[in-house]
């Protein structure tokens, strides 16, 4: 056994090699563009009728926007449940820290007001009559926050921008 056997053996290890490297690469970028820059969500549910489809959505969310604090009322945001922290639920921003929110908890009874406090949002769902939301937990704090959502991507009769009303 020569050197000259273990030259094919070397070409096929360095492929391989390259190969590997690159994959490890591309899974690298997936995981840091999918941590820091952009996501893609599946969200569901009767909260947010009738903007997001009952039988769901998938949609981009944008995580710069959060982390720089670009997220205002009116947006639609992905929010760590205050409740259920293995949960990330979708919500519109209704309130930021200081605005005085006036709501009611049960839409037969009187209303209520509250006052944002600092580090905090006030996020509620579109359908308040199937919405779990700040009515019922309260100002959610800044870091459950955790993108606003810019772009319906699925279905393709929704395929579009998902900015907040008052663009």
């Amino acid at each position: 056994m020569g050197v000259s056997n273990l030259n094919p053996w070397s070409r096929i290890v360095k492929e391989a090699w390259d190969k590997a490297f690159f994959t490890a690469k591309f899974f690298c970028f997936l995981h840091v563009s999918n941590t820091y820059l952009c996501t893609v969500a599946l969200v569901y549910g009767p909260s947010m009728l009738p903007t997001i489809n009952l039988s769901g959505d998938f949609i981009l969310a944008d995580r710069l926007s959060v982390r720089f604090g670009k997220v205002g009322p009116g947006d639609i945001v992905l929010v760590r449940s205050p409740e259920n922290p293995r949960k990330i639920i979708t919500k519109r921003v209704v309130g930021m820290a200081g605005d005085r929110i006036t709501f009611s908890v049960d839409p037969k009874d009187s209303s209520r007001c509250e006052t944002v406090p600092e580090g905090h949002v006030w996020i509620a769902g579109d359908n308040i009559y199937a919405s779990t939301d700040s009515r019922k937990f309260g100002a959610v704090p800044y870091g459950l926050l955790h993108g606003r959502v810019f772009w319906r991507i699925w279905p393709p009769e929704g395929f579009g921008s998902l900015r907040h009303v008052n663009d």
